[in-house]
């Protein structure tokens, strides 16, 4: 082990690669730090060893978990999955963090959010600070969950801050999405971004406890009722509303069970697999995208020419076709 941490020696990607796929939890957080960089150096490295772990088998359910402010996000993940690794499986969390647009600092990165998960031997929990640009955590989260499976964890749990912060970009990147709301189903559909009831493959209602159960079995019902006339996301699967309780940890395994009849039905009819491949190739094209975009807005002659065009168009002194290809041509003679 005294490899991995010699001094003054920088370590070899395949030192990263075996130390990883060995269960390695400190060569794993040093290997998602080289993802998570924005040294050239860093990427390229980061690149060759997910380029090696890839090729190493394995049999993972990606779940993101998205919800409502107050839902109970933490309390629920912290819960469900103890719930798992009591079941023998080992459990990666990773929760996008657009970061605090004052500090540029992770919102997210303290742990005693989920204090029985940040102490259990059989569970990782990774913050993705992103800076506030959330196609920069989509690479860095994608690249996390392969170096997670490598590592051999069985559950990959994706949470998001919360209704209309990244949800749909989590949706690309999980086989399955569950969305935690409250009691309360018409007042929270008011403040729903458009389409989010379309996105999840199981809706739960969290805080079923107490003097709020009767509310919250009232809620599951609305949301079932509403379930029932959209088009769900998952080819073949009916979404339903379920209760749970984070903090009795009821209604844990009939999620569980939810998830793994899911599994067991996409599986079968090959959507999960054509799912993760169609992910890949979106995520392909969306990365070209990306760099192509910073690319262009990052050349000098397109910095220079840019604002003046600008003016001439506010002007009416020029259009605006023509000034985009000026642009466009200025950009390519590069």
């Amino acid at each position: 082990m005294t490899k991995y941490i010699r001094k003054n020696r920088e370590i070899a990607v395949n030192d990263y690669v075996e130390g990883i796929v060995n269960g390695n939890r400190v060569m794993l957080a040093q290997a998602i730090t080289l993802v998570e960089s924005n040294a050239v150096r860093h990427f390229e490295k980061a690149q060759k060893i997910i380029e090696k772990v890839l090729q190493k088998e394995n049999s993972t359910i990606r779940i993101g978990i998205t919800g409502v402010p107050g839902a109970g996000k933490s309390t629920f993940i912290d819960a469900f999955g103890t719930y798992l690794t009591n079941l023998g499986f080992r459990v990666a969390v990773l929760a996008i963090d657009p970061s605090s647009q004052v500090s540029k600092g992770s919102i997210m990165g303290d742990k005693t959010r989920m204090e029985r998960l940040s102490k259990n031997p059989n569970a990782f929990i990774r913050p993705s600070p992103s800076g506030g640009h959330l196609g920069g955590v989509s690479r860095k989260t994608r690249e996390t969950i392969i170096l997670c499976e490598a590592a051999g964890f069985d559950v990959i749990l994706v949470e998001t801050m919360g209704v209309g912060q990244g949800e749909f970009v989590v949706r690309d990147m999980v086989d399955f999405f569950l969305l935690l709301v409250l009691t309360g189903a018409g007042d929270e559909l008011q403040t729903m971004k458009k389409g989010i009831m379309e996105l999840p493959d199981l809706v739960v209602v969290n805080k079923a406890d107490g003097d709020n159960l009767h509310k919250a079995n009232i809620a599951k019902q609305d949301y079932n009722t509403i379930l029932h006339f959209l088009h769900s996301y998952t080819e073949g699967w009916t979404t339903k509303s379920l209760t749970a309780s984070a903090l009795k940890e009821t209604g844990i395994d009939e999620i569980w069970n939810v998830i793994c009849e899911f599994e067991i039905l996409t599986k079968s009819s090959h959507v999960f697999d054509t799912r993760r491949s169609e992910q890949q190739r979106k995520w392909l094209y969306t990365l070209v995208e990306q760099e192509l975009y910073k690319e262009f807005y990052e050349h000098p002659t397109i910095k220079q020419k840019l604002p003046i065009l600008e003016q001439a168009i506010l002007k009416g002194e020029r259009s605006v076709a023509a000034s985009a290809l000026d642009l466009l041509e200025s950009f390519l003679k590069k």
